[in-house]
């Protein structure tokens, strides 16, 4: 999770409907194989490491962050995790790159600097925001430099020496919804307003409704090549 929108979900992340729906999403992409050490790379808060700490066998993580203040360890579920602001050695068999790449100049030699820093097997998970279209003041606000096609997320994945697994769209049920609130907010958006982040916490009745549309459609990660506002890729170390 960025920082930068900790102040708005506060300690109720993992109730929020897009948070609780991506988690969801990133256990049933990674499956039922055997995780030990997780690296999270750009972790934010952690949420997602965490989140596999206490919903999977892993039982250490390590997260990476340049924004945090200092090096700091703590013990959540009962298992370490290691918050750092640089990686080296921490032997993961699980790379988490959750919404990291889009706030990277050069993201093709981001993926290939922790790529080769891992072992022949190494399982990468990489989210970004999708299609370039849907760019608001959202994507300001957090900083990024670009939004991605899941074809154009697979290239950077295969330029960076790793396997492409499986890549798809997630949040495809809500996805015309949001094309209409992102353009219509272009439109009556005025040039000296300063960029926000769109995220917000909903009633509980709007919220479960939501989570419950976008809990439906983990189904479909299977085949969903079409569309979405996250897209999402499996990668494997060679």
């Amino acid at each position: 999770m960025d920082l930068k929108e900790t102040g708005t979900v506060g300690d109720l992340i993992g109730e929020h409907w897009y948070y609780k729906s991506k988690a969801a999403a990133m256990m049933q992409l990674l499956g039922t194989a055997h995780a030990t050490r997780i690296l999270d790379v750009g972790a934010g808060s952690g949420f997602f490491s965490q989140y596999l700490l206490a919903n999977s066998t892993a039982t250490e993580a390590w997260c990476v962050d340049i924004s945090y203040a200092g090096d700091s360890d703590a013990e959540k579920f009962g298992k370490p995790i290691h918050f750092r602001r640089a990686a080296a050695g921490t032997g993961a068999d699980v790379v988490l790159l959750m919404d990291v790449l889009e706030h990277v100049d050069d993201d093709v030699g981001l993926l290939t600097e922790y790529a080769k820093a891992t072992q022949k097997g190494t399982r990468f998970l990489i989210s970004v925001p999708a299609f370039q279209f849907l760019w608001s003041g959202h994507d300001e606000f957090l900083e990024h430099k670009r939004r991605y096609t899941l074809r154009e997320l697979e290239d950077v994945v295969d330029r960076s020496g790793l396997r492409v697994m499986h890549g798809t769209y997630f949040f495809g049920l809500v996805f015309p919804f949001a094309v209409a609130t992102r353009l219509a907010s272009r439109l009556h958006r005025s040039r000296d307003e300063p960029p926000r982040s769109q995220l917000k916490n909903h009633s509980a009745p709007v919220n479960s409704a939501l989570a419950a549309v976008c809990m439906a459609e983990l189904p479909l990660l299977a085949v969903n090549r079409l569309a979405g506002l996250t897209a999402f890729c499996l990668a494997e170390r060679l």
